[in-house]
């Protein structure tokens, strides 16, 4: 009996919901504009981005971001500056933080539309897709794989590097197109190896696009390997013997000089750290089997179908423009695998790289359905936005609605840290003050961004033997010194209370973090007294 009612099920699943999504990706209505759709599409992630970000708190890297825009520098331990550069003027007038994340909620928006711009542009060069996708269908697809790829939404939300490298990425992209159309794939007799063929203002963008990228993360430089791979792919290893590239490279280096003064005024660390991190412990290949499996889960199986589309064209129609353009994936997709395998890598660090991967199958996804198979992608997407939806529900009701307080998931539950930081800070303020402390202290860094933005401008120590960024800001404990130290229940510590430690902690008060009449989470503050160890 319960077989006759899945098959039911399933049946007016397939002719309803799927239905409706076939309609909504490719209306019948001939009269409708592409760039309607699109407008749609672009208010809908519009709206959820800028409901989440006047409802959630500060995650650990969004706070601790913004506190590079507090402490303005020329580089950071463990970042470039332009993250923290292009928050200072709203940390500056202290905006609130729904005013801060529309900055990566424009980034998100301005991302999408070149997205969409691309991959129109790409099914105009390619002759197989000119002559088969009708205007539109291309740049709806990449909008579509965008809305539907959950860890795109986090980083619309949250200002990350990677945030700003969606957009810096498909400038990238976009300008060695247009170098690849404008420059003679061989020079005619009267070029000499200095002439620059190709108009200087397309040199003069790319390196403007590096520069940027190169002041966001230290891994932009994979797209520069990529920008170098696709040129000489398209136009002959003697391209970069023109003054053009070099120009290029000359700007980019310019740009990126205070990362450099920076490191050389601090030992170089960032380099130090950066190579520690990045090489992991020990290399183990199940490594990268679960670092695929995570990619899938953060992006959705689409970008699976959008890689085999973009395989099949290439060993159908080889097209060396596909071909170099896809070394923007290649390339940070093999390192960032290799990295996986000593366990060093995170779900959105691929987020531009998989951009990229959408614009380039946003024509395969185009054709394959233009030629009457919708079924498949239908379910695809439609399992991803019911996906996207449950994200966005548990978001709301910081977990899975109606769990028991005592339930294991509702105990260690990953979605309560983006619940009541601020209370947290504002409470330790007060009680620091009636203390008389001046310095808060956590157990670890993740704790200390979202206490040294709530309870600014307190300082916060960090009490693990890592060196990092809070150490540059606000120093080690001293001997002899008194705090506040804060615990929290989500990732609790022992009362830092020991030989090489405090030498007593008193238990001052509790903030029990409350969402929708659930406690999600709790916040327990001791006066710790006379520092008995060392200073890093």
């Amino acid at each position: 009996m319960g077989s006759i009612y899945q098959s039911h099920f399933f049946r007016t699943l397939n002719k309803t919901f799927i239905l409706r999504i076939s309609e909504f990706l490719l209306p019948n209505d001939s009269t409708l504009k592409p760039r309607i759709s699109l407008r749609g599409l672009l208010l809908l992630g519009a709206l959820i981005h800028f409901g989440f970000s006047a409802l959630l708190t500060l995650s650990v890297d969004e706070a601790h971001y913004a506190l590079y825009a507090q402490h303005l520098a020329l580089s950071y331990f463990d970042h470039p500056p332009l993250v923290g550069w292009v928050q200072w003027p709203l940390v500056y007038v202290n905006a609130p933080d729904w005013v801060l994340r529309l900055i990566p909620q424009a980034c998100w928006w301005l991302a999408t539309v070149m997205a969409w711009h691309l991959a129109e542009q790409l099914r105009r060069t390619v002759p197989i897709w000119s002559d088969s996708i009708p205007p539109g269908a291309a740049g709806r697809w990449a909008v579509i794989a965008i809305l539907v790829a959950p860890v795109m939404h986090v980083l619309g939300v949250g200002l990350l590097p990677d945030t700003l490298l969606l957009v810096i990425v498909l400038g990238i992209m976009q300008t060695t197109l247009h170098l690849i159309h404008a420059t003679p794939a061989a020079p005619t007799p009267h070029d000499s190896l200095l002439a620059c063929p190709s108009p200087l203002k397309y040199w003069v963008y790319l390196g403007v696009w590096l520069g940027l990228a190169g002041l966001s993360k230290y891994t932009a430089v994979l797209f520069a390997i990529a920008v170098a791979g696709a040129l000489v792919i398209n136009l002959g290893w003697k391209v970069l013997l023109q003054r053009g590239p070099w120009l290029a490279v000359l700007i980019a280096g310019v740009m990126i000089a205070p990362v450099i003064i920076w490191n050389a005024q601090h030992d170089w660390v960032s380099f130090a750290y950066q190579i520690k991190h990045s090489s992991g412990s020990s290399w183990h290949i199940k490594g990268i089997g679960v670092f695929i499996g995570l990619q899938i889960a953060a992006f959705g199986p689409l970008i699976v179908a959008i890689i085999i589309g973009v395989i099949k064209f290439l060993r159908q129609q080889p097209n060396r423009i596909i071909w170099g353009l896809s070394l923007f994936i290649i390339v940070p997709f093999v390192v960032t695998a290799y990295m996986a395998g000593g366990g060093r890598t995170l779900a959105h660090w691929l987020a531009p790289a998989w951009l990229t991967a959408i614009v380039l199958g946003a024509n395969p996804l185009a054709l394959h359905w233009q030629l009457g198979k919708h079924k498949a992608l239908a379910i695809i997407v439609s399992i991803q936005a019911v996906l996207c939806g449950l994200a966005f529900i548990m978001l709301f009701f910081v977990g899975v609605p109606g769990l028991n307080a005592q339930h294991p998931l509702h105990q260690k539950n990953p979605l309560a840290d983006l619940w009541g930081w601020d209370q947290a800070g504002q409470l330790a303020q007060t009680l620091a003050q009636q203390q008389s402390l001046q310095i808060l202290t956590v157990s670890n860094w993740t704790l200390a961004s979202r206490l040294s933005w709530y309870a600014r401008p307190l300082p916060v120590q960090v009490l693990d033997d890592r060196f990092d960024q809070f150490d540059i800001w606000f120093g080690s404990p001293q001997k002899g010194q008194d705090t506040l130290y804060i615990n929290w229940s989500q990732v609790p510590y022992q009362p830092p209370v020991s030989a090489q430690q405090y030498a007593r902690c008193i238990e001052l008060d509790q903030l029990a973090v409350q969402r929708l009449g659930r406690v999600t989470s709790q916040f327990t503050y001791y006066r710790c007294e006379d520092w008995q160890g060392k200073t890093k």
